[in-house]
C-alpha cells in the first residue's frame, strides 16, 4: 500500500486511462514502465472497455445492484458512471485494499447516495457481503452482479480463486451475475517486467496468468452468458470502441460473464 505522495498502481492505471487523478509520482512510474512495457495502456483500455459492455449488458438484463472488486480510482467510465447513466436508481460497491486509493474514491463519490467505497481484501467475500455499508446499500435477496476485471491475475493460485469467486456467488439470490476477465499467458508480460526490475530496481507485483481452461474452470455449474469464455475484445464487441483491436483473438486475457441459476426441481441455487 502507498501513501499519497508515492505511485500508485490505481493512479497509474487512472493516468493511463486517460483520466485526471494522478501524481507527477504516478506519472513518472507509468513512463519507466512503458519503456518495457508499451503495450500496457492498451491493455488496460481494453479492459475498461470490456467492463463498460459488461455493466451496460448486465442493466439491460435487468440487474440493478453491483459489487466491483479491485476497484482502484472510481474514475474513467467506471461501474457507477455506466450505469447510473442508464438508471440513476443503480447501486454500486466498490472495494479496494490500498487505504489511500479508498480515501481518494470516497472523496471523489461523496455526493452519490448510491454508491459506497469500502476498504477491504477482495479475497474475503464472506466479509464484504456481511458488511454494514453493503447490506445498507445492497438488498442480497434480489440478484447482483460481482465484477472481477483485470484485478484476478494478483490473485495467485494459493489463495483459491476458483473458491473466492464461488464465497461471492454462494452468498447471493439465484439470477446474480459474476463478470470476470483476467490475463492469459503472456511470455511477453513476463519478459518485461523482468527487464523492468533489472532496469530500475524496483520489483513489481506479482502477477498470476491462466489460459481459457482455467477461466472456464471457474465458471462451472453456472449459466455461461455468449459468447462464452473468449479473448476479452471479443465479448460482445460494440463497435464502437476506438481501442477496437485487429487481431482480437490474440489478446492475451480472457473474458466472461456468468449467471447463477435456479434449479426449480430441487428448490436450491445452484453453482
Amino acid at each position: 500500500m502507498n501513501g499519497p505522495d508515492q505511485p500508485s498502481t490505481a493512479r497509474i492505471r487512472d493516468y493511463w486511462l486517460g483520466g485526471s487523478h494522478n501524481t507527477n509520482a504516478d506519472r513518472d512510474l507509468a513512463e519507466q514502465i512503458l519503456v518495457c512495457a508499451p503495450h500496457l495502456p492498451y491493455s488496460i483500455r481494453t479492459q475498461r472497455a470490456f467492463l463498460r459492455r459488461v455493466v451496460r449488458y448486465l442493466v439491460m438484463s435487468g440487474i440493478r445492484q453491483f459489487v466491483d472488486l479491485g476497484s482502484g480510482t472510481p474514475t474513467v467510465g467506471n461501474v457507477h458512471e455506466i450505469a447510473q447513466a442508464l438508471d440513476p436508481a443503480c447501486r454500486v460497491v466498490y472495494v479496494d485494499i490500498d487505504p489511500v486509493v479508498v480515501e481518494e474514491g470516497r472523496h471523489l463519490l461523496a455526493s452519490n447516495d448510491n454508491v459506497v467505497y469500502l476498504r477491504a481484501d477482495l479475497r474475503r467475500p464472506d466479509e464484504i457481503l456481511a458488511d454494514a455499508e453493503v447490506r445498507a446499500l445492497l438488498s442480497l435477496g434480489e440478484p447482483v452482479a460481482v465484477l472481477i476485471v483485470d484485478v484476478l491475475h494478483f490473485v495467485r493460485d494459493s489463495d483459491d480463486p476458483g473458491g473466492l469467486i464461488g464465497g461471492y456467488l454462494d452468498g447471493l439470490s439465484p439470477g446474480s451475475y459474476l463478470g470476470v476477465s483476467d490475463m492469459g499467458d503472456d511470455d511477453g508480460m513476463l519478459a518485461a517486467m523482468t527487464m523492468f526490475s533489472r532496469m530500475f530496481d524496483s520489483p513489481l507485483p506479482t502477477l498470476t496468468f491462466r489460459d481459457r481452461d482455467r477461466i472456464a474452470a471457474f465458471c462451472g455449474g453456472l449459466d455461461l452468458v455468449d459468447p462464452g469464455v473468449v479473448p476479452v475484445p471479443l465479448w460482445r464487441p460494440d463497435g464502437d470502441d476506438p481501442d477496437t483491436d485487429r487481431n482480437p483473438e490474440q489478446f492475451q486475457g480472457y473474458a466472461a460473464v456468468v449467471r447463477k441459476p435456479y434449479d426449480p426441481a430441487t428448490n436450491v441455487t445452484g453453482r
